[in-house]
């Protein structure tokens, strides 16, 4: 999915912006030592519902966000906005799904600790919660009302 995102998001000819994370080990009780993980590892770590390290947007390109932000504003998990503007620190958006469509937004980066499972040990990502939605899982896709849909097999 990430590679249909990269690929659309690079025929589409405006500036590009790239942000990246900020990544760091969390304390554990467990007998793990934070100082065994360096940042490169963290960085390259991709799971679901957790933003990737580098997140590349460019202005009017579709975004979803991945978790819940702002819920009775109707700010949620797989919300879809359009970027209106790029800053350092906050992205402007437009909301074009849900209730409050055609609201204008602000959506700062943020801390999130990340507590898979299948990892022994826990890390802090600070970065946007979002992701492009030019492709996303059938999951995701639920309760929307699309004219063309392409099926990646």
């Amino acid at each position: 999915m990430n590679q249909v995102n990269e690929f659309i998001l690079s025929l589409i000819s405006r500036n590009e912006v790239t942000y990246l994370s900020l990544d760091n080990p969390c304390e554990s009780k467990e007998n793990v030592q934070a100082e065994w993980f360096t940042t490169e590892f963290l960085n390259d770590i991709k799971c679901s519902r957790i933003p990737n390290h580098y997140v590349k947007l460019k202005v009017r390109i579709l975004i979803m966000l991945l978790r819940n932000i702002d819920q009775a504003n109707g700010l949620c998990n797989v919300t879809r906005l359009q970027i209106t503007h790029l800053g350092k620190n906050v992205i402007g958006a437009k909301v074009i799904t849900g209730k409050n469509i055609g609201d204008q937004i602000f959506i700062p980066r943020m801390n999130l600790t990340h507590s898979e499972t299948r990892l022994p040990f826990k890390f802090q990502r600070t970065q946007f919660l979002i992701s492009l939605c030019f492709a996303m899982t059938i999951n995701e896709s639920q309760g929307q009302t699309l004219n063309k849909v392409g099926l990646y097999l």
